[in-house]
């Protein structure tokens, strides 16, 4: 089974106002490489061209573009790559359109194309997050650690993972 990872408006909010400052700092750092004498040029490319194009490349690689069920294998599907978790130690699952409300990110990405890695709230404690909109929140409480997704279609996602997986 396939499910798409729609933006939530934060999410386009972010990645659209990341991508304008960082093509302004490109576009300042040309204009000042155009009036900088060759000593201090290759600084100038570094921080004004290189680092900005490469931060969204950097960030662009994590961008979580859908779901995928495969037998008991939910793969997180990104640009070029994906994350498998094993379904075999899912303990439960439910959607929770606030489970990532007031949490705070302690390693990963925070709303640049998605919200993705380390988070910790009261309501989970520390969990690992593959979202691109919190408000379709799926909570996947295994042995060892909890996920949260964040499918197109919550409800969906959860009956299939509970038939695959005999919860």
């Amino acid at each position: 089974m396939r499910f798409g990872a729609p933006w939530s408006t934060s999410v386009k909010t972010i990645t659209i106002l990341v991508i304008v400052t960082l093509g302004f700092v490109v576009i300042v750092g040309i204009s000042l490489l155009e009036d900088a004498g060759s000593g201090s040029s290759i600084l100038i490319v570094l921080s004004t061209i290189v680092m900005p194009v490469l931060t969204l490349i950097a960030s662009a690689i994590w961008m979580i573009r859908r779901y995928v069920i495969e037998g008991e294998t939910l793969q997180v599907q990104r640009l070029g790559w994906q994350s498998k978790l094993d379904l075999k130690e899912l303990e439960s699952v439910e959607v929770d359109p606030e489970a990532m409300d007031k949490s705070l990110r302690t390693f990963g990405v925070g709303g640049l194309f998605c919200f993705c890695g380390r988070f910790r709230n009261k309501k989970l404690g520390a969990y690992r997050a593959y979202a691109t909109d919190p408000k379709r929140s799926v909570v996947m409480k295994f042995r060892d650690r909890t996920v949260v997704v964040s499918p197109d279609r919550p409800d969906d996602f959860v009956a299939s993972v509970k038939e695959r997986t005999g919860l």
